[in-house]
Order: structure tokens, then sequence, then C-alpha cells
């Protein structure tokens, strides 16, 4: 493929010192074999040392211009962000995402400094050197890992990755002497700023970490790490053991206070349910009494039959009175002769004054 090839405006404003040289336009043209960027993402990003460019075409200088249109066309537009990347987090992950996606064409490679060079210009770090470059291979954004990277960025340095572009966020940083590391790469028109995100850096993990000390020495001793390995003292690891026994003992009390609230609360849904079912049967059971023993009930109308059967039997019916069994049973009138309340002294003179009573009977017929 054609290389392409600046013209005279392209050329003004690029500094002497830059580290590019512009080629002739009588230079032979080779095609670009850069490394493309990975669109796979199930293998880690290789290291540069790997893959280094091998490319032998011309590397022309970039503006920010020509590659956010999309120029070259035959070659990624090849970004630069380098850092310590401990404790690596979503801040420098989004400000990964924002270098890769800067151009619509874009290799990032990412430089990550030796534990050497970061101890004598920053610190101690929490991660190792191994940790944190295997920690950049596996960011989706980036495409090349390049190890013990230098702490500022020489010429030789930027030649030889061949780098258009170097990604940071614009906050002068000062260390090795310098008010500001990327001053020569802004007035070279190869920086191009990245925003920082708030509220997460390394510096506040390790914060958190150091103002809460205590509670993770007591977590890690819980899950069996030694006082020695944890640098605790002697003291200090008795005094952390008998809190993990306090809090154990309060979560005890905590999980049995929860079952008992839970007991409770179904004690209470089975009484509320036993109560309404109790009500339902009292209120047919009542309902069923009335109808049997109510004003209207059943069991009056038996006892009112039954008692009129009773009546039936103890009172029988009367013969009617003109029934011939009712006329024998009438015996005629008899009169005393002598007086109604004086019966006869004597059998004798019963029969007596009967005789004479048939014969006075007899004179008057």
């Amino acid at each position: 493929m054609p290389v392409l090839k600046f013209d005279a405006e392209s050329q003004e404003g690029i500094p002497k010192s830059s580290c590019y040289k512009l080629p002739s336009k009588t230079m032979e043209e080779i095609e670009h074999t850069c490394p493309q960027p990975h669109t796979t993402l199930n293998e880690p990003a290789a290291f540069a040392d790997e893959i280094s460019c091998q490319c032998k075409a011309p590397h022309e200088r970039l503006t920010i211009a020509q590659a956010r249109y999309g120029t070259p066309v035959d070659r990624p537009v090849r970004v630069y962000a380098d850092g310590i990347f401990d404790l690596f987090h979503s801040g420098h992950a989004r400000a990964l995402m924002q270098a890769k996606n800067l151009f619509p064409n874009t290799y990032l490679l990412v430089g990550v400094c030796s534990d050497d060079l970061t101890h004598q210009y920053k610190g101690f770090t929490v991660m190792n050197e191994i940790e944190r470059y295997d920690a950049l291979r596996h960011c989706r954004y980036v495409d090349e890992v390049i190890r013990d990277a230098p702490w500022t960025l020489s010429p030789e340095f930027l030649e030889k990755h061949k780098i258009d572009f170097v990604a940071h966020d614009d906050i002068p940083y000062s260390s090795a002497g310098s008010d500001d590391v990327y001053k020569h790469i802004k007035e070279a028109g190869m920086f191009v700023p990245t925003q920082r995100t708030e509220g997460i850096s390394t510096s506040d993990l390790i914060t958190r970490i150091v103002r809460d000390y205590d509670v993770y020495a007591r977590r890690n001793l819980q899950r069996g790490y030694t006082a020695k390995e944890l640098n605790v003292s002697f003291i200090n690891e008795k005094k952390y053991r008998f809190q993990n026994q306090v809090d154990k003992m309060k979560e005890k009390v905590k999980n049995v206070e929860e079952k008992s609230k839970e007991f409770v609360y179904k004690v209470e849904e089975k009484s509320h349910d036993l109560i309404q079912k109790w009500e339902e049967k009292s209120r047919e059971f009542i309902g069923n009494f009335l109808e049997l023993f109510g004003p209207d009930g059943a069991w009056k109308q038996v006892f009112q039959e039954r008692g009129s059967r009773m009546l039936q039997a103890l009172s029988p019916r009367q013969s009617p009175s003109s029934s011939p069994t009712r006329e024998r049973s009438q015996s005629p009138t008899f009169q005393w002769p002598f007086s109604k309340t004086s019966p006869p002294s004597s059998p004798k003179a019963a029969s007596a004054s009967g005789s004479s009573n048939s014969d006075a009977e007899d004179d008057e017929n």
C-alpha cells in the first residue's frame, strides 16, 4: 500500500527536536506491517519484547487532526500510556479506555515501571512488578504492555516503539527533578490529555487500609494468617483474637434474636389462624345450637309432640253419654225412708222398712 506523506502545511509546527524524521518524497514506498489492535478478548495482551514492531516502512509523524480523521489508512495510530498501576482499579481502567478511544483506529501501548524505579522515585508499592505487569495484560483496552518502562520518555524510546501520541491526565506531574515530566511531549505536540476519575486512586485505597488496619488485621487472623505474616505484636494478636471471639458471641446473640423473632412471628401467625378457626367453629356451634334449641328450633317441636303424646297416655278420652255401657254403669237413685243423713241401724230394720214400703206401694196401686 502507498505511504501517506505530509504536505507542507502538515509539516509546519513540528519542532526540530522531534524524534521523527519525515521521509523524502523520493523514498521507496514500503508496506506497513505494524501490529494491529487485537479484537479477541479470550487472550491477554502481549508484551512488547515478544512482538516488537518490526515494520520497515517509515513511521511518519501525524497530527491530532489527521489521527482523528482516520489517517493513515494503512496502519493504526500508536498511542502510549504509562504509569505504576499499583492495586489496579477502575480509575486506571477508565484512563486506558479514554486512551483507547482517542482515535478511530488506535493501538494502545501501556508502559509499566519496574519496582526499582518506582521505589526510587515514588515509594513502596503493594503489588510487585510481576503482578502489575500481569494486571495490565488482562485489561480489555490494552494491546501491548511494555515492561520496565522509563520514568521520563526519551526520543529514542518514542522512536523505538513508533509512538505517535502519549495519553495522560493534564495535571503537571512533578518527579525526577522536573516540574512536569511530560513537558517536552507537550511541546512536541504529541500529548493527548485524559480525564482522571475522582474518588478513586491507589493512594485512596492505601489510606482506607491504613485507617482500618485493626479491622483488616483481625479479619486476616481469623482467616488463618499468622501474627508474623501480618507483622502484629503478641499483645495485639491476643487483643484481636479476643475481639474476634466477642464478635462471634455478638453474632450468635444476633442470630438467636432473629430466630426468636421469626419464631414469635410464626406463633403469632398460627395463633391468628387458630383464633380465626375457633371463631368460625364457635359461630357454627352457636348457630346449630339455636337451630336445635332456639325459640323456633327442632327440639321444641319434638318436646311438644312428646308432651301431647304423654298427655294422651295419662288422660284417655271419655266415652259418649249415649253409650249402653254408660247406661249400665249408672245405678238407680235410692232414697232413704227416714232421713237423708241417717242410714238404717241394722239389716233387719232395713229389710223391714223395705217390706213396709212395698206394702204401701201396693195399697196405693
